[in-house]
């Protein structure tokens, strides 16, 4: 039987994370332009809301995956600054948890 995606910390926090770089990519790249060249700014409200619920998840998730994992400081302060960089999650998962989930 496979083994499903949310049955792991690591995949858990790997949907997450690419959930959480989706969210901030719509707040900076839509939300944030609806609102100050549109005058919109219920795309704010709603985008950030849904972005702060999945960073909370993110590190949530990320404490998780360090515990079960052992993983060093390093790694997980390098999981933190991927979560604040725009790309940062997906570039976090193409480099570190792909490897680690296989």
């Amino acid at each position: 039987m496979e083994k499903k995606w949310y049955a792991s910390a690591l995949g858990r926090f790997r949907v997450v994370a690419i959930l959480e770089g989706i969210s901030f990519l719509l707040l900076l790249g839509i939300a944030m332009p609806l609102k100050y060249a549109a005058n919109i700014p219920e795309a704010v409200e709603y985008a950030g809301w849904m972005h702060g619920l999945l960073f909370i998840s993110y590190m949530f998730t990320l404490l998780q995956v360090k515990i079960e994992h052992e993983w060093t400081f390093g790694k997980a302060a390098l999981a933190v600054l991927a979560s604040i960089l725009p790309f940062g999650p997906f570039i976090l998962d193409k480099r570190i948890l792909q490897r680690e989930s296989a």
